[in-house]
């Protein structure tokens, strides 16, 4: 059975360590998942580092082990982002659930024309904090060392200044008549992924992306959901990136 992960600050750790985690997370580990001393965890600090080791100690509110094993997980050349339009439900959650369980880097909330979810100042607060929230438990339960930066929500404009920096940038949608193997990958860089809400994506905002530079995207011959689209065109991409990656 693989090692529970959880996530906490890590100081340059060496084999022969002892590691702490405490606070929420620590309870959690002591109280809800019940770790005994004994037991092997992983700890890691969510930007690419963790331990493995056999806990020492356990009390209400923490668990200490000794590090038996440092892991870190290398700069991937291709570092793929996706832009969520915000979505009713609990739809965005879930595709940020699964985004960051196939190894997303960077998620941006996005306030789409047609997003039926508005989100006010005081409202986005919370909901990011969610979206975060999940970040994490989706870190965890995947077992990965990196939790995905989620930033603040941006609009439409911030968008099309964002898609120049980019290597590549994929519109997902249903009337597109080109796939991946239309394309050609970059072989390093940023790669964005744009998924739209519910109602899908308006002409103006189309015409705007492809004119900064993005490019329509067929990642299905359904019409996918928008908590799934997004996981869908992640996973294509990773393969297809694989393949291009390869030694000729």
């Amino acid at each position: 059975m693989t090692e529970a992960l959880f996530l906490a600050d890590l100081h340059t750790p060496q084999v022969g360590d002892t590691v702490t985690v405490g606070g929420d997370e620590g309870r959690h580990a002591a109280a809800v998942r019940r770790i005994r001393v004994g037991e092997t965890i992983l700890v890691a600090d969510g930007a690419g580092t963790g331990v493995r080791g056999e806990v020492v100690a356990v009390d209400k509110a923490s668990v200490t082990l000794e590090v038996a094993e440092v892991l870190t997980q290398a700069d991937a050349p291709i570092r793929y982002h996706a832009v969520q339009a915000l979505a009713k439900g609990d739809r965005a959650e879930l595709a940020v659930e699964m985004l960051t369980e196939l190894g997303i880097d960077r998620i941006i909330p996005w306030q789409s024309s047609r997003s039926v979810v508005k989100w006010t100042h005081e409202r986005e607060e919370r909901q990011l904090g969610r979206w975060r929230s999940t970040a994490r438990e989706a870190t965890k339960q995947s077992r990965r060392l990196r939790v995905p930066i989620v930033t603040s929500a941006m609009t439409t404009r911030e968008l099309v200044e964002l898609i120049p920096t980019m290597a590549a940038t994929f519109i997902l949608h249903e009337g597109a008549e080109r796939t991946l193997r239309h394309f050609e990958l970059p072989e390093v860089g940023d790669v964005l992924i744009i998924i739209g809400p519910e109602g899908g994506l308006s002409g103006d905002e189309i015409a705007a992306f492809e004119q900064a530079g993005a490019r329509q995207l067929l990642v299905s011959d359904g019409v996918l959901r928008t908590s799934t689209a997004g996981v869908v065109a992640l996973a294509q991409l990773q393969a297809f990136q694989r393949r291009v990656s390869q030694p000729k």
